[in-house]
């Protein structure tokens, strides 16, 4: 089907069909148990536990950020102010993902030996990757004219957010997976299924307000830099499990939210001149709250066994 027969479809398709897509992924998850199977990771070879790792990574990671990411026909055709209303909305969501990694850094880093310690690599974790980003996206400005501020540039830079936070993902996944605990894993996948799938629509935001519409490699490439590092945390999860570790790459994920927070409220201000309007403001906090729906409530419903039966 190509793009123009897809923008043809009622819009209530366009808005629904995402939805459907992740009920169906979701009771197939429900329904087969697919890693009610799972053995103890000390009976594998290293290869075998890298591959089911990646395996389970790809579907708590990839797919759902790739079913939010067919939001994106309903969002392109949207009038400019709820465009950014939507891109308010993404930011919402990055705002809550900040405020959870915060709340495991402190976690993680009461469990390292020296508080000291943990404080440093938290903040050299935020400020650095915060500093660096910045410089970047600086330098990137004053090499380019105002007319082509790109709301690709900064997909990817909320693709490359999202997919530092995917990384402390994983690394539940890695520790469940080589302790044997295939109820565990089960959980732990239905539970960032239902939060991730909300990261598609927030990459994809800022590219609906561009005129040309990004080749398809484009949306493949944010899809596995956004969800693929589930895969790497669970591969240092399985290996490497560490709360330092886990301290610092959730300080780099904060640091370069916050810079994405910045981009993104510079792309709206670009085009309306007004970041705060009333509209923005009410959708930033939806964006907040329904990450708090999914997150705090919806996945602990899951893991305490309320949703999905132990």
């Amino acid at each position: 089907m190509t793009a123009r027969s897809i923008n043809d479809l009622p819009r209530w398709v366009l808005a629904v069909g995402p939805v459907v897509v992740l009920a169906v992924v979701f009771g197939l998850l429900y329904f087969t148990s697919p890693f009610s199977g799972l053995g103890s990771a000390d009976e594998a070879s290293t290869a075998e536990i890298v591959w089911m790792v990646t395996v389970i990574g790809a579907i708590a990671g990839i797919i759902p950020v790739a079913i939010g990411m067919l939001w994106f026909p309903f969002i392109r055709n949207l009038e400019p102010k709820y465009l950014h209303a939507f891109m308010a909305l993404a930011a919402g969501v990055l705002a809550f993902i900040a405020v959870e990694m915060t709340e495991e850094i402190i976690e993680y880093g009461a469990e390292v030996d020296g508080a000291l310690t943990a404080g440093t690599v938290a903040v050299v974790g935020v400020g650095g990757t915060f500093a660096v980003m910045y410089a970047a996206s600086k330098w990137r400005q004053h090499k380019m004219s105002s007319q082509d501020k790109s709301g690709l540039h900064i997909a990817y830079l909320v693709a490359l957010a999202l997919g530092l936070h995917s990384i402390g993902e994983g690394l539940g996944i890695g520790v469940a997976y080589v302790q044997g605990d295939a109820t565990l894993v089960m959980l732990l996948v239905l539970a960032f299924v239902m939060h991730n799938v909300m990261e598609g629509p927030t990459v994809v935001a800022a590219v609906a307000r561009d005129r040309d519409q990004p080749p398809l490699r484009h949306f493949a490439a944010m899809g596995i830099i956004a969800g693929g590092p589930v895969i790497l945390g669970g591969w240092i999860g399985s290996f490497a499990n560490s709360p330092l570790l886990a301290v610092l790459f959730y300080a780099i994920a904060v640091g370069a939210i916050i810079q994405v927070l910045i981009e993104v409220a510079d792309l709206i201000r670009f085009d309306a001149e007004a970041v705060l309007s009333r509209t923005n403001t009410a959708t930033f906090v939806g964006g907040f709250v329904l990450m708090f729906f999914l997150e705090d409530v919806l996945t602990d419903l899951v893991l305490e066994g309320w949703l999905v039966p132990v």
